[in-house]
């Protein structure tokens, strides 16, 4: 796997060596030519900040080497780089801050030999005058910024960050050993790197993984490869010579797998599914885990995203896309370790084959029953099995994950399970269906059970009498509310549960009071309604006493359809009322 992320890198020209890292910074301090600070600007979105390509950075183990207190160079938090943090910060704390401040600037004034503009904003941190003037411009700005939040140094509009003339100096401040206390290389023994079986010598330590804190990582990071415990150890090597791989492989890989998690990531609530291709795109709209991600809504009569690019491909339009790769890993964080949940690749063009049969398989149609529901969002699909994200337990997630990207993946029983008694809460609870969970419900039985009669609508010819007994209650239900109104608990609501379990003992009891209904409606809607009763009936050959699981849903299926064709037939008969109104004014 890791050895696609450095493909990856050499690919996309990604290019990095030890001590330098994409970062962002989420605000900027303004130093003036007086070596003043006159201002503070927030970079970026107000999320992310603005992403810099090329920042000084010391890994955890260069941080904590030996017994000096370090920060990084050029970009740090803002309570280190202008001792702005909590009033409840304990004392030990507040002197750990302290010392990273004084260690900051004495990186400034050294590097400020090279970039003698520096010089200036070393003076301006270094006097309490000027921060406490930073605090204020900080208190004033709202909303607050967090303690926690990256800076950098703005100097007359100029950001040291995208100068150059640092980079050598830094390269020698680590190459002389005063901040890389590691063992000198030549006092280690040659060995075979894992990722590219070059003859290497191990770095003892991997560069972390940022980006996972929100899926269970450390605010720190986490490594992909470490041996911090005896263990884990093996042939009495230490620490990561167990997975030999030296300094720069190591850098690429994690710099890599980082731009990844910024940039081409989706949440999957406990983990983050990070995805690349084995050649970039030229188009970003082409994009399809972004489209199962936030999925575009098609215009009337046209086909999805998918859809879309597949027929491209077929018809010879887009042979870029034909021989091109994907490559998902879901991983999470775990005590400081990445853990990788999940890993899928193939060819883009079979994904485009799952993708589009994912949509189509929950494609249904919408409650009104005027067009169909727009395609789900991933998570969407997910939520719609719990009253919250966070109740979604992990290997659902994954699982489900998984059949969105294979065609010939099952749903698992145990979405299926939580999809049908989520629509039957909703039933009597009176909620609207959630479309997502019925195209779900849907999905289920046309990959577990083959449902070929398994429409996005209404199928009147469907031969389950399952399907059929569904219907059946829709209509009955809809027969009530004409002959009686809105009554409080109808039909639906007193008899759905025990009419899903065990139709027999029930229908015979709606049946008779339907006649009572029809004798109250009378007329063209009791022969209409007597009609659409008669052809559901006709459908079944006899009613079950009882229905498992698989044919209560399909109950359910049967009742949603229904319902949403008898909205349709409504907003039609209205529609057809108001043009003839509309005609005989005009004609008057």
């Amino acid at each position: 796997m890791l050895n696609e992320v450095l493909a990856h890198a050499e690919r996309a020209g990604i290019k990095t060596e030890p001590g330098f890292s994409v970062k962002s910074a989420k605000w900027a301090i303004v130093i003036g030519k007086q070596a003043e600070i006159t201002g503070l600007i927030p970079l970026g979105d107000g999320k992310t900040g603005l992403e810099f390509a090329c920042c000084p950075d010391l890994s955890q183990s260069e941080m904590i080497t030996g017994s000096l207190t370090r920060s990084q160079f050029l970009l740090e938090s803002l309570a280190v780089v202008a001792l702005y943090y909590k009033e409840s910060t304990d004392e030990k704390e507040v002197d750990k801050y302290r010392s990273k401040h004084e260690y900051f600037v004495g990186l400034l004034e050294q590097a400020s030999a090279n970039c003698y503009e520096l010089a200036r904003a070393a003076t301006a941190l270094n006097n309490p005058e000027e921060l406490q003037k930073l605090t204020r411009f900080l208190n004033n700005y709202q909303p607050k910024p967090k303690p926690t939040d990256s800076a950098t140094l703005l100097i007359e509009d100029s950001f040291p960050l995208c100068s150059t003339a640092w980079h050598d100096w830094w390269r020698n401040q680590r190459a002389s050993g005063n901040i890389n206390d590691f063992d000198k290389a030549e006092n280690k023994e040659s060995m075979r790197c894992l990722l590219t079986g070059n003859a290497i010598v191990p770095v003892d330590t991997h560069p972390k993984i940022k980006g996972l804190s929100s899926v269970g990582g450390l605010g720190t990071g986490d490594v992909f490869i470490g041996f911090d415990k005896e263990a884990f150890q093996s042939y009495g090597l230490n620490k990561s010579a167990n997975a030999a791989t030296d300094e720069i492989t190591a850098k690429i890989y994690a710099e890599t797998f980082n731009q990844l998690i910024h940039r081409q990531s989706i949440r999957l609530i406990n983990g983050l599914a990070v995805y690349w291709f084995g050649r970039e795109l030229a188009n970003r709209d082409d994009d399809l885990f972004a489209e199962l991600e936030n999925p575009a809504e098609p215009l009337s009569g046209q086909p999805t995203k998918p859809k879309q690019l597949l027929n491209a491909i077929k018809d010879g339009q887009r042979p870029d896309l034909l021989e091109n790769y994907y490559y998902v890993m879901t991983v999470s964080g775990q005590s400081g370790r990445v853990m990788v949940r999940d890993w899928q690749q193939g060819r883009l063009i079979e994904m485009l084959e799952n993708v589009n049969a994912w949509f189509d398989d929950l494609q249904i149609i919408a409650r009104d029953g005027g067009k169909l529901a727009p395609p789900p969002k991933f998570l969407a699909v997910v939520g719609s099995l719990f009253r919250e994200l966070k109740d979604a337990p992990a290997p659902l997630i994954n699982d489900l994950w998984r059949t969105a990207l294979n065609k010939n993946k099952p749903v698992s029983n145990s979405a299926f399970a939580q999809a049908l008694m989520a629509t039957r809460k909703a039933v009597i609870n009176e909620e609207a269906q959630n479309h997502a969970r019925m195209g779900l419900l849907k999905a289920y039985h046309i990959r577990n059970k083959g449902d070929r009669y398994m429409n996005t609508q209404l199928n009147p010819g469907h031969p389950s009498p399952a399907y059929q007994c569904g219907r059946l209650l829709a209509v009955l239900a809809d027969l009530q509310y004409a002959a009686l109104g809105d009554v409080g608990a109808g039909v639906v609501q007193r008899y759905y549960t025990a009419t899903s379990q065990a139709p027999a003992l029930r229908i015979g009891q709606l049946m008779s009071n339907a006649k009572n209904h029809l004798n109250k409606v009378g007329g063209g809607l009791a022969f209409e309604f007597e009609n659409r009763i008669g052809e559901i009936m006709s459908a079944m050959t006899q009613i079950p006493k009882t229905l498992d699981l698989e044919q209560q849903s399909l109950f359910a299926l049967g009742y949603y359809q229904q319902l949403a064709d008898n909205r349709a037939r409504m907003a039609e008969n209205k529609a057809k009322k108001q043009a003839k109104l509309n005609q005989a004014e005009g004609e008057n």
